[in-house]
């Protein structure tokens, strides 16, 4: 079998989406080889507990949203979290956020 690299890989991706459209894209991302690292607010994505179904606790929208990245938890009502999330997109090619206009300056 001849074995490619992916489209994408090589590619940083920082997420700081939550629930479904942000998520979306950086599953999309991550399924063509980019790194995603997904930043999580304390108490992580809602969408974790969204619809459990089964007995872990943690919903099937999270297992399909949030495989093949990387996930940690930032305060971005911190300074120290956003002053790590500035270090985090300043070392990415590709900034993925779906909050309310406004809300990220």
């Amino acid at each position: 079998m001849n074995e490619r690299a992916l489209p994408l890989a090589g590619v940083k991706v920082v997420e700081l989406g939550q629930l479904l459209a942000g998520p979306f894209a950086g599953t999309l991302l991550a399924y063509f080889g980019a790194e995603v690292i997904k930043v999580e607010p304390p108490g992580g994505d809602p969408i974790r507990g969204w619809r459990t179904l089964d007995d872990t606790g943690t919903s099937f929208w999270w297992r399909s949203l949030g495989r093949n990245k990387r996930s940690l938890t930032l305060d971005l009502k911190s300074d120290a979290g956003r002053e790590l999330a500035a270090r985090l997109i300043d070392d990415s090619d590709v900034l993925i956020e779906n909050f309310r206009p406004g809300t990220l300056e």
